[in-house]
């Protein structure tokens, strides 16, 4: 009988819109940090611009108002102006001077056509004056360009404002590469925006495959919980019904309910163990102990005579919980299957090492029964049964169990009839 898988389209369907949600909030988080860290480069840029600009128009202007001197007869003297290297750079610069209170007039010029016109000239000329400081202001150049003044009094030795150095510049340049920064933190910053919104599709998508392999896991143990416990469970009902109806079989029925009920507690620790350790809820443990000892512990707790013990003494290091459960599935297939005794062998695989503490080791059971049949799939897959009364997950509990421990499970025919069922736990990892 198969069985019908749940419908998981619902659960998916959330984890899908929960991976949505993630990467949204991902690439918003990202874009306002973006946005934030952006604002703040380019305000930071402006500033560092403008007052670059500022600081360079001063240093002229200042620098210059230091080369101008006064005559024996109170003129303005020029001539170290006139050698100053500063004149012979790109920056505009226009002197004005004047007798005591008298009208500004142009006395020096150097690229006047980068200057505001005469009249902006004087009204910046008279600010300066009227404050008796230094002023920095923008301005329009004569054909109404913007431009950026730097404005530096000279005072005469009567101590009045006598003269005016005005250095002026375009900020045009300085203006296009902050634009080009602006337009390059746009969109640099929607490129990474985009990028994250990616990344955090993928990311979201990495830790929605977790999800959905831990809902595989869930719905696969729930299924084979319900599905093997059906069997032993209807069998148990029927066994107790015998029991409850014929009083003389009483103690036949107990001792099938007691046989029933350790085949359904093994086979829930198995589908346990087999959960917690592949969502990885738990860890296998790695401790030396007596594979000869273990097996033969494990053969006592069976309920029946007939099992026929060999072993030599063998070390290995494997979880105990879960070798021992992987040996009693083995051992309880072939009382399923088999048909009279059965042998179980513990030795050692391949040639030991002497000096070493532990080493690899091999249990084989051998029964009795029909053998193995072709046709029917591998039994150590999920679900794979050779009878009605077979529960179908023992064998691939014995796989798993010797995969994670670097050894292998196998079935052969056995010589005579029969099955041979071989169990390898490889050496400690190095």
């Amino acid at each position: 009988m198969s069985r019908s898988r749940p419908d998981r389209r619902p659960a998916v369907a959330r984890l899908r819109r929960a991976r949505w949600v993630q990467t949204a909030l991902f690439t918003a988080i990202t874009a306002i940090c973006l946005i934030a860290l952006g604002a703040f480069a380019v305000t930071v840029d402006g500033h560092s611009r403008h007052r670059a600009l500022d600081d360079r128009l001063d240093r002229y202007a200042g620098g210059l108002a230091r080369e101008v001197n006064w005559g024996d007869d109170g003129a303005v003297d020029l001539e170290a102006v006139h050698d100053d290297d500063l004149v012979q750079d790109t920056v505009t610069i226009v002197i004005l001077a004047r007798d005591h209170n008298g009208p500004w007039r142009e006395v020096f010029t150097h690229r006047r056509a980068g200057s505001p016109p005469p009249e902006a000239l004087r009204a910046v000329a008279d600010r300066i004056a009227a404050d008796e400081d230094s002023d920095t202001e923008t301005g329009a150049d004569s054909t109404g360009r913007t431009v950026r003044l730097a404005g530096v009094p000279v005072w005469t030795d009567d101590s009045v404002i006598g003269a005016v150095v005005i250095a002026a510049d375009d900020p045009g340049p300085s203006a296009h590469e902050h634009r080009n920064l602006v337009l390059a933190t746009e969109f640099g910053g929607i490129a990474l925006v985009l990028l994250a919104a990616v990344a955090g599709h993928l990311l979201s998508g990495v830790s929605m495959r977790s999800a959905l392999r831990l809902l595989d896991e869930q719905e696969r143990f729930l299924g084979d919980a319900a599905h093997e416990l059906r069997t032993p469970l209807a069998a148990l009902r029927l066994r107790t019904d015998a029991g409850l109806r014929d009083s003389g079989n009483e103690r036949i029925a107990l001792t099938d309910v007691r046989r029933f009920t350790d085949r359904m507690t093994r086979l829930v620790a198995g589908l346990l163990a087999r959960a917690r350790t592949e969502t990885g809820v738990a860890e296998p443990e790695r401790l030396p102990l007596r594979l000869d000892q273990l097996v033969e512990g494990v053969i006592a707790d069976f309920p029946v005579a007939g099992i026929d013990l060999t072993a030599e003494s063998v070390v290995v290091q494997a979880d105990p919980e879960l070798l021992a459960l992987a040996v009693r599935n083995l051992v309880d297939n072939a009382l399923v299957h088999g048909d009279g005794a059965v042998g179980v062998s513990v030795t050692a695989d391949g040639r030991p090492d002497p000096a070493a503490p532990v080493t690899a080791g091999r249990v084989t059971v051998r029964d009795h029964g029909p053998g193995l049949d072709p046709a029917l799939p591998d039994p150590f897959d999920r679900g794979a049964t050779a009878s009605r009364t077979g529960h179908g997950i023992g064998l691939s509990i014995v796989r798993w169990v010797a995969g994670i421990h670097g050894g292998t499970a196998t079935l052969a025919p056995a010589p005579g009839g029969g099955t041979i069922a071989t169990l390898t736990v490889g050496p400690p990892p190095a």
